[in-house]
């Protein structure tokens, strides 16, 4: 391994400057929470926008919405904070030599020396459980698929070792939560949660090999794939392919769960959601800049943004 000392208080290179974590949190937890990625929130973001999507247009779907609604949105919050933080403790385990060798990875807890490997594993253990037991709280069908999203998350970690394609794998767990939020909503999945599901994981396609444009000259170096790596100097063209395929399949997804119950103000409120993501996609586009690692993280944050927009615009549906 070839870590270097963390810095005096101990802080990640890539977290957000200014960020609670390194300023607010008590000393104890700090290496704990940067571990769950405290310090950086948007992976928490892109993992619990695809729930809140498809319990939106569950509610679309069968044109009801509750109380049990709000917890399991509220659910839905907390536990992709806890999953999202519990992925990347195993993902910091299983990378632990990897990381210690990309320059923007080894200030991270394991390789700098400030968790052990037993205690990240006991870290990441109690994040799971405390999400069972939100988990536990969804109807039958929620609760199984909330178990089954352990193994695309636990395989991700291992498939840039085998695959020039991890961003699909990390799709596949990222975008879970469209399937398991609609699930606990409707009490059974449909095909617009597939569809959707499948919208999701070409978003991943375009932030993460945006994302992963960063660390190309050190993955190259190690033998670790990606997108990034693949695409080279082609990316922007197969960014707007998943631009493409995202708004597609989204649209799709929205038809099938308005079209049944919905009106057509509602469909056509609904529609506007996908529209407008992909505008956002494309302003990320023209900015650009494969060779600017700043500009790369400032594209691939502003991802929180786009994974709302269509979530605005099938809330207002409900009411159209």
């Amino acid at each position: 391994m070839q870590g270097k000392a963390p810095t005096p208080d101990g802080r990640v290179a890539d977290a957000v400057s200014g960020n609670w974590v390194d300023t607010h949190a008590p000393a104890v937890l700090r290496p704990y929470l940067r571990l769950s990625r405290a310090d950086r929130p948007i992976g928490t973001w892109l993992l619990l926008l695809p729930c809140w999507w498809g319990l939106a247009l569950s509610m679309l779907w069968t044109q009801s919405a509750g109380w049990t609604d709000a917890w399991i949105g509220l659910g839905c919050g907390i536990g992709a904070w806890l999953m999202r933080g519990a992925g990347c403790t195993w993902n910091d385990i299983t990378d632990r030599d990897i990381d210690g060798s990309v320059e923007r990875t080894r200030s991270r807890p394991i390789p700098s020396g400030q968790v052990s490997l037993a205690q990240a594993a006991a870290w990441m253990v109690l994040q799971a459980l405390v999400a069972l037991a939100i988990l536990l709280t969804f109807n039958r069908a929620a609760i199984a698929l909330g178990v089954l999203s352990l193994l695309p998350a636990a395989i991700y970690p291992f498939a840039k070792r085998f695959t020039w394609w991890p961003q699909i794998f990390l799709g596949l767990a990222f975008n879970w939560g469209a399937l398991l939020a609609w699930t606990a909503h409707a009490g059974a999945l449909h095909w617009p949660a597939v569809v959707l599901y499948f919208s999701g994981i070409a978003w991943t396609l375009f932030y993460d090999t945006i994302y992963a444009h960063q660390d190309t000259e050190d993955d190259a170096l190690i033998g670790v794939k990606s997108t990034a790596r693949l695409f080279g100097t082609d990316t922007a063209k197969w960014l707007k392919y998943f631009l493409a395929a995202t708004v597609t399949l989204m649209g799709l997804a929205v038809i099938e769960a308005v079209k049944p119950a919905g009106s057509i103000l509602a469909l056509v409120v609904a529609l506007a959601g996908p529209w407008a993501m992909g505008w956002h996609m494309a302003w990320q586009l023209r900015g650009l800049d494969i060779e600017d690692s700043a500009k790369l993280l400032q594209l691939f944050r502003a991802n929180r943004d786009t994974g709302l927009i269509p979530l605005i615009f099938f809330l207002a549906a409900l009411f159209a």
